[in-house]
Protein backbone atom coordinates (compact mmCIF):
# COMPACT_ATOMS: atom_id res chain seq x y z
CA UNK A 1 0.00 0.00 0.00
CA UNK A 2 1.45 3.48 -0.87
CA UNK A 3 1.76 5.73 1.87
CA UNK A 4 0.12 8.87 2.15
CA UNK A 5 2.09 11.89 2.17
CA UNK A 6 1.82 14.30 5.70
CA UNK A 7 -0.80 17.11 5.41
CA UNK A 8 0.92 20.18 4.31
CA UNK A 9 -0.52 22.11 7.28
CA UNK A 10 -2.23 19.81 9.72
CA UNK A 11 -2.65 20.58 13.37
CA UNK A 12 1.37 19.08 14.64
CA UNK A 13 2.62 21.44 12.16
CA UNK A 14 0.48 24.49 13.08
CA UNK A 15 1.36 24.08 16.74
CA UNK A 16 5.37 23.40 16.32
CA UNK A 17 5.18 26.49 14.19
CA UNK A 18 3.29 28.76 17.14
CA UNK A 19 5.74 26.81 19.74
CA UNK A 20 8.57 27.64 17.51
CA UNK A 21 7.68 31.45 16.46
CA UNK A 22 6.71 32.05 20.30
CA UNK A 23 10.30 30.82 21.71
CA UNK A 24 12.10 32.66 18.99
CA UNK A 25 10.24 36.20 20.25
CA UNK A 26 10.92 35.50 23.75
CA UNK A 27 14.87 34.23 23.04
CA UNK A 28 14.79 37.78 20.69
CA UNK A 29 13.80 39.61 23.51
CA UNK A 30 16.15 38.14 25.89
CA UNK A 31 18.81 38.65 23.22
CA UNK A 32 17.82 42.57 23.35
CA UNK A 33 17.81 43.20 26.85
CA UNK A 34 21.58 42.25 26.63
CA UNK A 35 22.25 45.53 25.07
CA UNK A 36 22.07 48.95 26.73
CA UNK A 37 19.22 51.02 25.17
CA UNK A 38 19.28 52.37 21.58
CA UNK A 39 18.95 56.31 23.07
CA UNK A 40 20.08 57.59 26.41
CA UNK A 41 17.68 60.88 25.77
CA UNK A 42 14.42 58.96 26.08
CA UNK A 43 14.96 55.65 28.46
CA UNK A 44 14.02 52.00 27.18
CA UNK A 45 14.16 52.61 23.45
CA UNK A 46 14.37 49.32 21.89
CA UNK A 47 14.94 48.00 18.15
CA UNK A 48 11.91 45.30 19.31
CA UNK A 49 13.71 42.41 17.42
CA UNK A 50 10.24 40.33 18.84
CA UNK A 51 8.28 42.27 16.71
CA UNK A 52 9.78 40.61 13.82
CA UNK A 53 8.45 37.84 14.58
CA UNK A 54 4.80 39.18 15.59
CA UNK A 55 4.54 40.90 11.81
CA UNK A 56 5.83 37.27 10.18
CA UNK A 57 2.78 35.48 12.03
CA UNK A 58 0.12 38.89 11.29
CA UNK A 59 1.21 38.02 7.23
CA UNK A 60 1.72 34.24 7.30
CA UNK A 61 -1.01 33.00 10.33
CA UNK A 62 -3.58 36.09 10.66
CA UNK A 63 -4.42 38.29 13.54
CA UNK A 64 -5.19 35.89 16.17
CA UNK A 65 -2.08 33.88 16.32
CA UNK A 66 -0.36 36.96 15.91
CA UNK A 67 -1.94 38.12 18.83
CA UNK A 68 -0.90 35.06 21.10
CA UNK A 69 2.58 35.09 20.16
CA UNK A 70 2.82 39.12 21.67
CA UNK A 71 0.78 38.30 24.63
CA UNK A 72 2.70 35.28 25.40
CA UNK A 73 6.08 36.91 24.83
CA UNK A 74 5.33 39.87 26.73
CA UNK A 75 4.08 37.75 29.89
CA UNK A 76 6.91 34.90 29.66
CA UNK A 77 9.05 38.26 29.80
CA UNK A 78 7.45 39.91 31.98
CA UNK A 79 7.98 37.10 34.50
CA UNK A 80 11.13 35.94 33.96
CA UNK A 81 12.45 39.37 33.75
CA UNK A 82 10.81 42.03 34.43
CA UNK A 83 7.78 43.61 36.55
CA UNK A 84 3.62 43.70 36.79
CA UNK A 85 4.81 47.88 35.78
CA UNK A 86 7.03 46.77 32.91
CA UNK A 87 4.35 43.95 31.47
CA UNK A 88 1.65 46.99 31.54
CA UNK A 89 4.10 48.59 29.48
CA UNK A 90 5.03 46.77 27.19
CA UNK A 91 1.05 45.26 26.71
CA UNK A 92 0.10 48.79 26.26
CA UNK A 93 2.45 49.44 23.29
CA UNK A 94 2.22 45.85 21.89
CA UNK A 95 -1.72 45.75 21.58
CA UNK A 96 -2.07 49.24 20.08
CA UNK A 97 0.75 48.40 17.72
CA UNK A 98 -0.59 44.91 16.98
CA UNK A 99 -4.34 46.37 16.26
CA UNK A 100 -2.36 49.33 14.05
CA UNK A 101 -0.57 46.81 11.92
CA UNK A 102 -3.61 44.58 11.39
CA UNK A 103 -5.62 47.57 10.16
CA UNK A 104 -2.93 48.80 8.10
CA UNK A 105 -2.11 45.59 6.39
CA UNK A 106 -5.98 44.87 6.02
CA UNK A 107 -6.11 47.87 3.89
CA UNK A 108 -3.72 46.71 1.42
CA UNK A 109 -2.42 49.84 1.01
CA UNK A 110 1.10 49.14 2.61
CA UNK A 111 3.27 46.39 2.58
CA UNK A 112 5.35 44.83 5.73
CA UNK A 113 7.79 47.88 6.53
CA UNK A 114 4.99 50.21 5.97
CA UNK A 115 2.59 48.42 8.28
CA UNK A 116 5.95 48.22 10.67
CA UNK A 117 6.59 51.63 10.67
CA UNK A 118 3.12 52.11 11.97
CA UNK A 119 3.57 49.36 14.39
CA UNK A 120 7.04 51.25 16.23
CA UNK A 121 5.36 54.71 16.16
CA UNK A 122 1.98 53.12 17.49
CA UNK A 123 4.10 50.90 20.18
CA UNK A 124 5.46 53.32 21.58
CA UNK A 125 2.61 56.07 21.69
CA UNK A 126 0.56 53.52 23.60
CA UNK A 127 3.06 53.79 26.31
CA UNK A 128 3.02 57.26 26.26
CA UNK A 129 -0.75 57.00 26.66
CA UNK A 130 -0.48 54.73 29.31
CA UNK A 131 2.26 56.16 31.24
CA UNK A 132 0.07 59.26 31.25
CA UNK A 133 -3.19 58.08 31.90
CA UNK A 134 -1.36 56.33 35.45
CA UNK A 135 0.58 59.31 36.27
CA UNK A 136 -1.99 61.72 35.54
CA UNK A 137 0.18 63.97 33.23
CA UNK A 138 -0.41 65.17 30.12
CA UNK A 139 3.59 66.65 30.15
CA UNK A 140 4.96 62.82 29.44
CA UNK A 141 3.70 63.78 25.57
CA UNK A 142 6.81 65.88 25.64
CA UNK A 143 8.38 62.26 24.29
CA UNK A 144 5.99 61.81 21.76
CA UNK A 145 8.17 63.35 19.01
CA UNK A 146 11.29 61.93 19.56
CA UNK A 147 9.63 58.73 20.05
CA UNK A 148 7.70 58.60 16.82
CA UNK A 149 10.60 58.92 15.08
CA UNK A 150 12.54 56.12 17.18
CA UNK A 151 9.36 54.21 16.34
CA UNK A 152 9.70 54.91 12.34
CA UNK A 153 13.15 53.93 11.78
CA UNK A 154 13.24 50.84 14.72
CA UNK A 155 9.32 50.11 12.77
CA UNK A 156 11.55 50.51 9.49
CA UNK A 157 14.40 48.05 10.52
CA UNK A 158 11.94 45.45 11.72
CA UNK A 159 9.94 45.35 8.76
CA UNK A 160 12.71 44.77 6.23
CA UNK A 161 13.83 41.56 8.39
CA UNK A 162 10.06 40.60 8.21
CA UNK A 163 10.04 41.12 4.82
CA UNK A 164 13.02 39.17 4.21
CA UNK A 165 11.22 36.26 6.17
CA UNK A 166 8.15 36.48 4.44
CA UNK A 167 10.01 36.45 1.24
CA UNK A 168 11.84 33.17 2.35
CA UNK A 169 8.66 31.59 3.85
CA UNK A 170 6.79 32.63 -0.18
CA UNK A 171 4.19 34.39 1.78
CA UNK A 172 5.49 37.57 -0.26
CA UNK A 173 6.60 37.73 -3.75
CA UNK A 174 10.21 38.17 -4.43
CA UNK A 175 11.88 40.92 -6.08
CA UNK A 176 10.89 41.05 -10.12
CA UNK A 177 13.80 39.83 -12.06
CA UNK A 178 15.29 42.11 -13.96
CA UNK A 179 16.26 41.75 -17.80
CA UNK A 180 19.78 40.27 -17.93
CA UNK A 181 19.63 39.19 -14.38
CA UNK A 182 20.60 34.89 -13.94
CA UNK A 183 17.91 33.00 -13.22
Amino acid sequence: MKERAPRKDGPAQRVALFAMMTALAFVLSWIERLFPPISGAVPGIKLGLANVVVLVMLYHRGLGQAFAVALLRVLVMGFVFTNLSTMLYSLAGGLLSLGVMALAKRTGWLGPVGVSVLGGVFHNVGQILLAMLLLRSALLSVYLPALVAVGAGTGMAVGVAAGGALRYLKVLPGPKARKGDAP
